[in-house]
Formats: C-alpha cells, structure tokens, sequence
C-alpha cells in the first residue's frame, strides 16, 4: 500500500508600514507557534508555502508598496510555488472589498483586528493566555510594546482612525507582564508605541495614566532603557517629564509629531494647538528636563500651504532645534476631512518642499553632532556591518535616528552597553571609541 507523504506547512510573514503593523505579526506569529504551525518572518530561503502579508495603507507610497506586495505572491503562487496568499493589515482592512475583486487570486482577506479568523484558516485556535508571547522580529535586544490601540483625535490628514478605530487602552497589568516577559528573553529596551500615548489610560481607568504605567515598567529589574514613541502635543501631560527626570531607565528622549508649525496650517489640519501653545510646551519641557532629545515629524505640501507657510516652517525649526526630524509628504486620503480640501500642490512641489525643510534640519543636526564630539555616552550595540559596529545613545531610536559608529578591537555584542567617546560628526550620525 502506498502512503502519500505531506509536507507540513511554512508559514512567511511580510511585514510593511510601521513598528505597530511589527508587533502584531509578532503576535500572529506567536499564536501559529503555539498551534505547532511553522512560522518565519520576511523568509529569504523561500522555502515556506503560505505567506501572509501585514498591509499599510497610510498614504500613496505605502500603499502602493503593500499592493505590489502582494501581486509579487500571487505570481508566486501562480508559478506553482506557493499554496495560500493571506492578506491582513491596514490595507486590507480599508479597502477590502475593492482588493477582493482587484485582486481574487489572494486566499482571503482579513482587518486589522481578526487574529481568530486569521488563525481559523490554520484550524489553529487563539490561546489568549499567550498574550506577551511573540516571535520578535527585532534583535533580541529590543522590543517594540503597544500599549493602546486606535485613536480618537480627528486630524483632517489621518486615516488611521478609519483603520485601526477608537482608542482602546490595554491595562498596566497586562502590558508590565508583557515587558516583564521580554526582559526574561532577552531585551534590555523597550520602545512603546500608540497612536497617541498621552491619552493613555482615559478609557479604562478615567483619567491619563502614561506617569503610572512608566513606574510601573521602570521598576522591571533588568529593564535599561524605556522609549516614547507617538505623543500628542495638545494637553500633553507634564507629568511625564517628571516621570522621565525621576526614573533613570526611562530615555530622555520623546517623540512628539507636530506636523506644521504655522497656525494657517495647524487649524486647516485640526491640530488643536498653535504654534504658540508649542513653543510654550516645548520650552516648558526643556526647562524641566534640559538636555532632552526632542524629535518631531512634519508634512509638507498640505492643501493650501503657501510659501509663507514654508518659510514660517522653516524659521520655527531654527528657532526650536530640534535633535530629529522627519517629513511626509501630503497624501490626499478618502475619507478624511482633508480630501474635501482641493489637493492642488504637485507631487514634484511637495518633494522640493520637504527637501528645502530637511536642509534646514540638516545644518541643526550637524551642529548638535558636532557639539558631542570629545563627550562620553552611553551606547547600545546593533549590530556589527562592514567590520564596524553599529550602536546607540539614549537619544537615538531604532532606524528613524542617528547611529553610533564604532571601530573596536574588541568584540562586541548586540544589546551590550558601553561608554563610546565621540571622536567624529556627520550630519545624521557621530563615529566614536569605546573608553
């Protein structure tokens, strides 16, 4: 009698857009290992038969980027070497059923918050007792942790509202286990992300509670640095200042959007704040904490922006001086308040737009740099490319930031920490040596 033998399944997740589409393919992935299901991120073997796609759908580049995406698997798939195509993520939970008939060789689509349908596909089941247990897709130094999903802010830009829904809070509890976890395998800082911290905590306990859940974590033993990402300026909690100035593993370091910086501007994108209010918050948070890294993100070429607009931008940052910025350009979005505007700046404008910003930011990054060079900080090694190693201070994120370049006889691991003194400045990263 002949016996047919089964190859067991492959799972490859591809994950695109940001460190909140990361975390939950890490949790997708952590449930199928639980299921005994084979799981592998962004597999370049090629070997796995199932690929699962976790979407962006933001704006124009990532969208386009997460649609290519998938037509490159499906054409896999077509050529005999793949078995299933799944399709998750924001993308597909904003235009699902225009993808089912675009794109109908694609298995199934599925929104950004249908893990158990996702998991029903592998006859697998939800274990929800494996929350915090991930297969990070990071080094194993460190971690991304969301503590809340969704966001209730109505900027006239933002779709993401529209994708990920109402601002839901997870509880201290759960997410102090989840660090608790990860610093047991491995990590030594962890980035926490939101659509929006501040708001943390109205929703389920009445009042914002960032301070509480950063005592809370800061308190983990082994747990070196704690990062913020994704702060609204608008009623932002000083408190968090205080937290970050008491607690020594708590980064002086926020990431703040403010998107523009003249009030033409502001109001037209539904900010909820002048330009005034932030440079009084801004000079605030500098008086309490001096020698906090600041990084914002802007756009450029928003309907209606005027070269006064620009210049206004562009005296704001020089004035403010910042240590990290970065720039979008404006992406005409349906169903935001913002497409009723007339998007009427070319694609070509707001490029040159964005560049004539980030020059501006430029000369202030190598000025900041170069104020480093002969200072001693502490640094965090990546990752060891071309001979050299690569690390970080407390004042530099993963891949949106600044890096440390160090040559060292001496080797060197990813996620040790050592004293690096800056012998050299560029305009986005220093060069230094181990002391």
């Amino acid at each position: 009698m002949k016996t047919k033998s089964i190859k067991k399944d492959k799972v490859n997740i591809i994950t695109l857009g940001c460190s909140k589409n990361m975390v939950d393919s890490e949790v997708l992935s952590g449930q199928l290992l639980a299921n005994d299901i084979t799981t592998v991120h962004e597999n370049a073997k090629l070997d796995h038969n199932i690929v699962i796609i976790n979407t962006c759908g933001f704006i124009d580049k990532a969208k386009e980027e997460s649609i290519n995406t998938i037509l490159d698997n499906v054409e896999l798939k077509k050529k005999g070497r793949l078995d299933k195509v799944y399709v998750t993520g924001c993308l597909s939970e904003r235009y699902k059923k225009n993808l089912e008939t675009e794109i109908p060789e694609v298995d199934a689509f599925f929104g950004t918050m249908e893990l158990p349908l996702i998991l029903k596909k592998f006859e697998a089941d939800y274990k929800g007792e494996l929350i915090g247990e991930r297969l990070l897709s990071t080094p194993q130094h460190y971690a991304y942790i969301k503590i809340s999903e969704g966001c209730n802010r109505t900027c006239a830009f933002c779709a993401i509202p529209l994708m990920r829904g109402k601002h839901v809070s997870r509880s201290i509890e759960s997410i102090v286990a989840e660090a608790t976890q990860l610093v047991q395998r491995g990590v030594k800082e962890v980035m926490l992300i939101a659509q929006e911290l501040t708001y943390y905590g109205l929703d389920i306990y009445k009042k914002r509670e960032l301070p509480k859940l950063l005592h809370a974590l800061a308190d983990i033993k082994g747990l070196e640095w704690i990062r913020l990402h994704y702060a609204y300026p608008s009623k932002f909690p000083l408190e968090i200042i205080d937290v970050m100035k008491e607690r020594e593993n708590i980064c002086n370091y926020l990431d703040m959007p403010l998107q523009h910086a003249s009030n033409n501007m502001l109001n037209a994108m539904k900010r909820q704040i002048s330009r005034e209010e932030m440079e009084d918050l801004i000079g605030n948070i500098r008086a309490k904490l001096p020698g906090i890294c600041l990084r914002t993100t802007l756009i450029a070429g928003f309907p209606g922006e005027t070269r006064d607009d620009v210049e206004e931008l562009k005296t704001f940052l020089q004035k403010m001086r910042f240590d990290r910025v970065g720039i979008f350009t404006y992406s005409h979005e349906e169903d935001t308040s913002a497409h009723n505007l007339v998007d009427n700046i070319s694609a070509e404008e707001k490029e040159e737009r964005a560049q004539e910003i980030m020059e501006v930011q430029q000369g202030i990054s190598l000025e900041k740099n170069e104020e480093k060079v002969g200072k001693i900080f502490k640094v965090i090694i990546d990752k060891k490319e071309a001979g050299r190693y690569l690390g970080r201070t407390e004042f530099d994120s993963v891949e949106v930031d600044n890096e440390v370049i160090i040559q060292s006889d001496t080797a060197l691991k990813p996620g040790q920490f050592v004293n690096v003194k800056i012998t050299k400045a560029y305009d986005y990263d220093v060069e230094g040596e181990v002391v």
